[in-house]
Formats: structure tokens, sequence, C-alpha cells
């Protein structure tokens, strides 16, 4: 063996490429006629599906030998189909998968039917998931609810153990008036007609009905100036404002007195109108209630009502009471 001859197996036999190269060339080396680039390859175009098996296999050779495709067997709707019990020859042949065989190979099971062709999707598989889930999720939330439960209903029994009362314990008795605790207030003062001292024209009587007053009495003649009522007010318990209460009657007309407390005249008159829009010289039907603040001390204090001039004192007075503003 010399550096030019390497023996039976040259270079342009060995490498597909070797006509690519200058001494390969030298040697021979032709481009190969066959497919894909290899030498001694032969570029044979089978149509899908024209692969045979079985006793077939050896007449679809040799039609091939020939340079002719063997013509597919025709099966149902002309669909190519192989020998019985083989795979479908309008798929890719089994032994170009990794561990598939030929004839001989074992068949996978097929779906509905038994018939050829691949596997739907396990949807048995996938709906036993999905109830799985949910049946987790529905677990997972009664575990939360009872959980908070438990822990509320030992707050309640915490709270009914403990020493703090609740609304249906009592802490003790409650105060009295009999067991010397605070006593509600006193009422607030009030006075009838017959009660207050009359001045002036001032007169008491019970002619015209819908007088509060015991019997039915009022205080009438109050339109002259100079006629005045005084209230003599006991008992006052605390100092400070409170609102005085005047029931009166008028013939349908507005009017209005003065007001003075413990000796000091209101700069502005006791207001008396004819509220509600009373017919004129309907006495009955003129019964109303007006009222003002007033500033009392402790203890005892004079209201009095008085028809001074520049007033306009066509009434008649029924009772007058305190309250709080």
């Amino acid at each position: 063996m010399t550096p030019g001859n390497n023996g039976a197996s040259t270079p342009e036999d060995d490498d597909p490429f070797g006509y690519l190269y200058a001494d390969g060339q030298a040697n021979g080396a032709q481009p190969p006629s066959g497919g894909y680039g290899y030498p001694n390859s032969v570029n044979r175009v089978r149509p899908v599906g024209t692969r045979q098996y079985g006793a077939t296999q050896g007449q679809g050779a040799q039609t091939a030998a020939h340079g002719q495709a063997a013509p597919p067997q025709q099966g149902a709707y002309g669909q190519p189909q192989g020998a019985y019990g083989q795979p479908n020859a309008h798929y890719a042949a089994p032994e170009t998968f990794p561990g598939g065989g030929g004839p001989g190979a074992p068949q996978q099971p097929t779906g509905h039917g038994g018939g050829g062709g691949r596997r739907g999707p396990n949807t048995k598989g996938l709906l036993i998931g999905a109830v799985a889930v949910v049946a987790a999720v529905v677990i997972g939330i009664a575990v939360a609810m009872t959980s908070s439960g438990s822990e509320d209903d030992g707050g309640g029994d915490e709270a009914g153990g403990g020493t703090a009362p609740t609304q249906s314990q009592s802490t003790g008795p409650s105060p009295s008036a009999s067991d010397g605790g605070e006593e509600e207030s006193a009422e607030l003062p009030a006075v009838d007609a017959k009660a207050l001292r009359l001045g002036g024209s001032a007169s008491l009587a019970s002619d015209i009905d819908g007088a509060e007053s015991e019997g039915g009495v009022y205080v009438t003649g109050f339109n002259q100036v100079g006629a005045k009522v005084t209230w003599t007010v006991n008992g006052v318990e605390k100092a400070g404002s409170y609102r005085l209460n005047v029931r009166y009657g008028t013939p349908g007309t507005d009017a209005d007195a003065t007001l003075v407390v413990n000796g000091e005249a209101s700069s502005r008159p006791l207001n008396m109108k004819n509220f509600g829009g009373t017919p004129e010289g309907d006495w009955e039907k003129g019964w109303k209630t007006t009222w003002s603040n007033v500033n009392l001390t402790e203890g005892t204090n004079t209201i009095e009502l008085a028809c001074n001039e520049g007033n306009k004192c066509d009434l008649i007075l029924d009772h007058l009471s305190l309250s709080t503003e």
C-alpha cells in the first residue's frame, strides 16, 4: 500500500463528498446521481399509502424496481387500506417510530368499534379529575367554616363564663328612691288661672268654652292698659334658662303682652298671634299656646304678664307652665 493507493476502498467510494476535493477528482470521483447526495442511492418517490405488508411486500418491491408505483389497495370511502389486521397504510409505517415493528408487531387497542386510528382523549379520566378538584374545594370550605364557628362559640363561652356581666346578668340592685338613690327630677311648676294674682281690670270668668283650668275658669278683662297677672314660682331647683308656656285665646286677631321676670321687663313683647287663622270674633276656636325663654334663679321667682302702652291686649288667659328648653 502506497500513499497514493489506499487499497480497494478508495476515498471516493467512502466519502460521498469526495468529488468536491482535488484528490478525489483526480481519482475519478463523480457527483452522485442518486437521491440525498449519497453514492449508489436510488431516488425513488413513493406516494403515501403505497407501502405493502405481508404477502404483497415482494410485489411492491418488484414494482418499485421497475420505477413504477404499485397502486394502493382501496378501502371504504376511497381511502388506502392495508392487509387485514395490519396498520393502515395511510399513516406512517410503524417501523419509523421508536420500538415500532413490522407486520408481526402487536397492535394497540383502538377506540370505539375496534376500527383503526388513534385513540381519542381519555374523557373518563378528565371527568374523574374534575370531580376530585371540586370535592377538594368543597371540603376545604367546609373545614374553614367549621373552624370559624368553633372559634366564635369559644369566644361566646368565654364571655358568658367570665367575670364580665352579660345583658341577662345583673351587677347589683338598681338604686331607687326608697333605697336612698337618686330621685327623679320633680315636675316643673304650673299654674291655673284661678291661682294667678290679678291686677288692674283683670278678672275671672268661665263663659267661653275651651279653657283647661279647673272649672273652665280663665282670666278676662285683660284688654285695658294696667291689667296684669302675676305668678309666684316656688321650688325652682336650679338656676338657668326655662321655657314659659302660656295658653291664651283671641277672637281671631293678633295680640301681645309685656313679659316681666323678677321685676325686669323683656325688651320684646310676648307674641300672641292668631296662629291658624281663627275666624274673627270666634273666641271658642281661638285657644292657642305660645312660649318664651325666661332666666330664673334657684328658689322663688316672679313672672308677670301685663298690658302696657303699645300692647294689643284683646285676649284671655288660661294657664301657665314651665318646661326645659
